[in-house]
């Protein structure tokens, strides 16, 4: 099935999620081939390079007391994450070896079909060893509660949340469902069972 032979090998497409493609290439689609909403082209590409990005609207509710914390935002032009700020009452301190759950202070409706991932931020780790222990932590499209970071300290001193500091950063990200096929053998490969390491350090 030649989906992309002639009319889509001009174009390098990040993401199709936003991309209206010709109809009879795939039969879904709603839009002719003229309207490609979303897209520019990339600055470096000439002018045969086109980008996309998915737009989504999720809806967030912040916690009574919290209006000072700011929402999770995006730092710079292309970030991927949006940094989330912690809303602890009093300033708290993780010591070496210790893992806590930090509070932000807002609840959201991922839309279903995405899941928002939490992520820790690099400067964070660097630094100081402060990191997101179940990275990434998964926030599912039914979930209504808090969001919580667990942080832990792998640094060799205490390291301080403050009210209001960046601690993670959150990425939303489409999901498939999979359904098992139970099967009595797989399809072989060059790999087979090797695992933990089998190509070498």
């Amino acid at each position: 099935m030649r989906l992309c032979s002639t009319r889509l090998r001009r174009y390098r497409i990040s993401s199709l999620a936003a991309v209206h493609v010709p109809p009879d290439l795939f039969p879904l689609a709603e839009k002719p081939h003229s309207d490609y909403k979303g897209l520019r082209k990339h600055p470096e590409s000439g002018g045969d390079r086109v980008t996309a990005q998915d737009r989504i609207q999720v809806a967030i509710k912040r916690k009574p007391g919290t209006e000072d914390i700011a929402l999770p935002a995006y730092m710079s032009e292309h970030a991927s994450g949006m940094d989330i700020r912690a809303a602890v009452e009093v300033p708290l301190a993780i010591q070496p070896g210790e893992v806590r759950l930090i509070p932000t202070g807002f609840c959201i409706a991922v839309p279903s079909g995405y899941e928002a991932q939490v992520r820790p931020r690099s400067g964070l780790a660097l630094k100081h060893g402060v990191f997101v222990v179940n990275t990434p932590g998964t926030i599912d499209a039914d979930y209504r509660g808090e969001v919580g970071i667990i942080l832990g300290n792998i640094g060799r001193e205490p390291f301080t949340i403050e009210r209001g500091a960046r601690i993670a950063q959150v990425v939303i990200q489409r999901v498939a469902r999979a359904e098992w096929q139970l099967a009595d053998s797989l399809p072989e490969t060059a790999r087979s069972d090797g695992g933990f390491g089998h190509t070498g350090v």
